[in-house]
């Protein structure tokens, strides 16, 4: 008979219980310990937010298994309360802790895991350590949070960063009636996640729910009185707040692999193969702890996420029991809720495709996620990335009130499996007024981006109609939607012009011949049909604006509808 094998996973948050609860099923006299240097076991970290607004009712609810259930169900033994201290690679051992009593052990391993996750980072600044401000990773600190927003005087929060946790975290306190400010040293929101068209949207509809934002100020510390803060500072002004939540983001909690002698990447990661085995043959790692490879350009990208983290250890579990099996990387698909906005990405972002090397044509567009007629329809914009050369969808991302995730995961498959614009065009997917119209928005877009590839057409973002509106340019931009439209909200200016689109044909002789003549409306859809006869009649110089007024974030002016 075999010999028992000893399984020994450190960390027990996603990865590391996956690992264990797999490696039982594929190997059923293993001897499987999984060391966690807290109670909890587990747990989804990622529904912490919703445990502080009152959306989850208790921590308990967030636990997938505890301790005791996983030696009932799974028979691994899970210590916890202890902390791995060290790993002697020559003997094959982990040497640990038990931190209610100080007693010290070793552990024996054939395969080890490190599933050590990531810690938030830090810095060493003025009046970190008053009371008052606090991260967001485990269990009791949510419950500390909650205990010092119950406590609040002011009912003023400060928010530092504005990356996922930082947004989850705002809504959490502005449910709770919190005044909340977001100080963000980039000049937007969610920068490393979405574009500059799809985070002006999202700004716009978070100072819409009565949220402060100071993007571009660095935070350069805190003051209070009797150990508690009442202010953060920043390099332009102070702020008063008696909770902040700390999330200017993560880095790899590699310090036991550093030690052991193991490989560490330039994220501070452990650096692991497509069998997420670090240098060492007998000891794997997965999770926030270690890099991944984007799989469209084959780079290492640090995206820490609790599904990456759990298919890792689905891996892991496979090859450590004696299988054979490849991660292959991700496409950095991720998605939020912010208020009544779905915000998702995946794949590359535009500046991220243009740095990569490809000759990038992007498209945007807003519709709705259902036919009009139908009760319940809400309100999409989706931006699309494509390789002119191959044609080969690059990334997605969007938001807005309506389904924008089903979109992303669409989008995801597809650039996992090379798919091109032309494919996305003619997608079969699912068709029923309750579900979806008869195109879907993947469908016009992918459509408009063929179009400009095939120079058809032209479009303008937004914020390059701004641009050409600051700089007085010498142009027309041509309003296409009705008087009544027009009136409640429109572009105030002196290139502005309202022509409807019921009237285009008649007058469009009237237009300037020789002046560039861009094209708007609500959405686009008008703005681009009206684009089209105006080159259909000759006209040389035309373009449109993608998105439209929907996507247009700066001033408006007009009446209320009649």
């Amino acid at each position: 008979m075999d010999k028992k094998k000893n399984f020994v996973i450190i960390g027990g948050g996603a990865c590391g219980p996956k690992a264990a609860a797999r490696a039982r099923r594929l190997d059923a006299n293993a001897n499987i310990t999984m060391v966690q240097d807290e109670v909890y076991t587990s747990y989804a970290a990622c529904g912490l937010p919703y445990f502080i607004s009152g959306l989850v009712k208790s921590g308990n609810e967030l636990m997938v298994r505890n301790a005791e259930a996983f030696k009932r169900i799974s028979n691994v033994d899970v210590l916890i309360h202890t902390r791995a201290d060290s790993i002697d690679r020559a003997a094959h051992q982990v040497h640990i802790t038990n931190l209610l009593d100080g007693q010290t052990s070793a552990l024996q391993y054939d395969k080890l895991v490190l599933a050590t996750g990531a810690n938030p980072i830090i810095p060493p600044i003025k009046g970190i350590d008053l009371q008052g401000v606090h991260v967001l990773k485990k269990i009791p600190d949510a419950e500390e949070i909650i205990a010092l927003m119950t406590a609040s005087v002011t009912h003023k929060a400060v928010i530092v960063g504005a990356g996922l946790i930082g947004m989850e975290m705002t809504e959490s306190l502005v449910s709770k009636g919190f005044e909340v400010t977001i100080i963000e040293a980039l000049d937007r929101l969610l920068a490393a996640v979405v574009d500059e068209e799809i985070t002006d949207l999202i700004a716009r509809h978070v100072k819409g729910k009565g949220v402060t934002l100071k993007l571009g100020q660095r935070i350069v510390g805190f003051e209070g009185e009797k150990g508690h803060v009442q202010r953060a500072v920043t390099d332009k002004e102070s702020i008063e707040a008696d909770v902040v939540i700390f999330a200017i983001g993560i880095r790899p909690n590699s310090k036991l692999a550093k030690e052991a002698g193991l490989e560490i990447g330039t994220f501070g990661d452990i650096v692991v193969d497509q069998h997420l085995r670090t240098n060492d043959p007998d000891i794997y790692a997965g999770g926030d702890c270690v890099a991944n490879v984007n799989f469209i350009t084959g780079q290492k990208v640090f995206v820490p996420l609790g599904s990456t983290a759990n298919k890792q250890g689905h891996v892991i579990a496979a090859n450590m029991t004696g299988g054979d099996q490849i991660w292959p990387g991700i496409v950095s698909t991720a998605c939020v809720k912010i208020f009544d906005f779905n915000v998702g990405r995946t794949g590359l972002g535009e500046k991220e495709a243009v740095s990569a090397g490809y000759d990038v044509v992007t498209g945007l567009i807003p519709g709705l996620d259902l036919p009009e007629y139908y009760p319940g329809s809400k309100e999409v914009i989706i931006k699309l990335i494509v390789d002119a050369g191959t044609h080969r969808i690059l990334g997605g991302q969007g938001t807005g009130s309506g389904e924008v995730i089903k979109r992303i995961d669409v989008l995801a498959t597809g650039i996992t499996m090379g798919m091109t614009v032309e494919t996305l065009a003619n997608l079969d997917l699912a068709y029923a007024p309750p579900y979806n119209s008869s195109l879907d928005i993947l469908h016009h877009l992918a459509n408009l981006v063929l179009n400009k590839m095939a120079g058809r057409i032209q479009g303008l973002k937004p914020k390059e109609v701004k641009e050409k509106l600051d700089k007085n340019g010498d142009f027309t931009l041509l309003d296409v939607r009705s008087r009544g439209e027009f009136k409640a909200a429109r572009i105030e200016s002196p290139q502005t012009r309202l022509l409807p689109q019921s009237r285009l044909r008649q007058e469009m002789q009237d237009l300037p011949k020789d002046k560039e003549i861009v094209m708007m409306c609500h959405r686009g859809v008008r703005a681009y049909q009206a684009a089209c006869t105006l080159k259909g009649a000759g006209m040389k110089d035309v373009k449109f604006m993608e998105g439209s007024l929907a996507c247009w974030c700066d001033d408006v002016v007009g009446e209320p509808p009649l």
